[in-house]
């Protein structure tokens, strides 16, 4: 072994355990706190193809193996255990290891090669790669679940009201202020939220939503801001970003905002009108740009008075306002709507899709939705599962409408008077069979008609 220079004792009897490895132990270097070579191994100068009269000490560690990184060691004193070095066309397994003195100050580094080929480490770098991937798809799930997930396009409907729906949002996705949705329960406000911010600027950038009714009070601020390194007990030792912060960049949407507690509603103003929060545990103040677009079932006009929910956070948020209308004032686009969540609702395999006849979403235009379109696909599915086949009727849907839910009035009839009569009676069978969970025979009796009659009459109707 050569040894320009003598070697600290520790290294030495580190170089002596190495030794016994035999052929795996391949070579040593050792250098000072300046990163120049102070002693280097014959062995490691042999695989490295430098002649044994070179003379080496002195120099910078990176002029004779550029891809060395024992200076990183020497900065930081931190050890690189193993790792795999390129040196010309190969690759060797290396380990780096900080020298201290008796003071605990760093005074050099020193560098072993145990292998020349990689193939040693092979099932090391399997499971790396292996580890690799499943993180790439984790990484990718969640940027997938940070992106948008509905357009514009997905907010079905052809009525008037929608059509000045869609306008609005299109208006204001092209403004960068914040905009409030207000409308009932299982209206779709969030889908327009996703819509919003598809169409925006901000669409390449992250959207981050949040359901400020499903978290508990005491998680709030935490989810909201971050918390800090060790800001309470029990608290991770890294820092966990705050959806502000995951957001920046993009648009932060903030469903039921209504039921955020006061005390984070002074904090949330603070970060809307500065642009920057500080996570909870932290003196450390963060800047972020995010657009803010909240939503809201509740009358926020009325919170405001009864002191629930701060005037000023109000005004900030509602710089855009939009309204969404509730499924009542829209029944024309029922039929699109049904027909657009049967092609989401499971179905057997030998089936190839769900068919609602012209008969059962005239009955379902009869029904007044306090839950919206999120009840229209309740009970959709209800009437999917007691399916026979892939025709759902009228008897289906009748059986899977509540029960105590009251219709609502028929439509006004247009026509001539034998037209209207016509009308007249058919809406009155419908409502029958409704009323009588579809059975013909007691929808019959109740419209005090034979059974033969009745039959007779829902042909010359066309209802099935």
């Amino acid at each position: 072994m050569s040894q320009q220079r003598s070697l600290p004792k520790s290294v030495a009897s580190v170089l002596n355990a190495f030794d016994s490895l035999g052929d795996s132990f391949k070579g040593a270097i050792t250098v000072d706190a300046e990163a120049r070579i102070t002693w280097i191994d014959d062995r490691y100068r042999e695989l490295l193809g430098i002649p044994a009269a070179a003379d080496l000490i002195g120099q910078r560690v990176e002029e004779v193996i550029p891809h060395s990184l024992l200076r990183r060691v020497v900065e930081t004193g931190r050890p690189i255990l193993i790792d795999i070095m390129a040196f010309d066309d190969k690759q060797f397994v290396v380990c780096r290891l900080p020298l201290r003195n008796e003071e605990g100050e760093i005074q050099g580094a020193v560098g072993f090669v145990f292998y020349e080929e990689i193939d040693y480490l092979a099932p090391i770098l399997d499971k790396f790669e292996t580890m690799q991937r499943q993180l790439s798809r984790a990484q990718a799930a969640l940027n997938r679940e940070r992106q948008t997930k509905y357009s514009l396009s997905s907010f079905v409907g052809a009525s008037e009201a929608v059509r000045d729906l869609k306008t609005v949002v299109r208006r204001y996705a092209l403004r960068d202020g914040a905009a409030l949705i207000l409308g009932e329960t299982g209206t779709g406000k969030e889908l327009l939220a996703h819509a919003i911010h598809q169409q925006s600027d901000r669409a390449d950038g992250p959207f981050v939503a949040v359901n400020v009714a499903a978290i508990p009070e005491a998680l709030l601020e935490a989810e909201f801001f971050g918390v800090a390194p060790g800001a309470f007990t029990g608290a991770d030792r890294k820092p966990r970003k705050g959806k502000f912060e995951l957001a920046h960049g993009g648009t932060l949407f903030l469903d039921e905002i209504g039921d955020m507690p006061a005390a984070l509603q002074a904090k949330l103003l603070r970060a809307l009108q500065e642009g920057e929060f500080e996570p909870l545990g932290s003196n450390t103040v963060k800047k972020v740009d995010v657009r803010i677009i909240a939503a809201t079932s509740q009358p926020l006009e009325q919170k405001i008075e009864d002191k629930s929910f701060r005037a000023d956070l109000y005004y900030r948020i509602a710089v855009l306002a939009i309204h969404v209308p509730p499924l009542r004032e829209r029944l024309d686009d029922i039929g699109l709507i049904a027909e657009a969540l049967l092609e989401t609702i499971p179905r057997p395999r030998d089936q190839r899709g769900w068919l609602i006849t012209p008969e059962a979403i005239d009955q379902l235009t009869r029904y007044r939705w306090p839950g919206n379109v999120r009840e229209l696909r309740n009970v959709l599915e209800r009437a999917a599962a007691m399916a026979p086949s892939e025709m759902i009727d009228l008897a289906l849907i009748a059986k899977a409408l509540p029960r105590e839910a009251a219709p609502m009035g028929a439509p006004p009839i247009a026509g001539d008077l034998s037209a209207r009569l016509a009308d007249a009676e058919r809406a009155a069978m419908l409502e029958a069979l409704a009323a009588e969970d579809g059975s013909k025979s007691a929808a019959a009796r109740r419209l005090g008609v034979s059974r033969s009659q009745f039959y007779e009459k829902l042909k010359r109707h066309g209802i099935d």
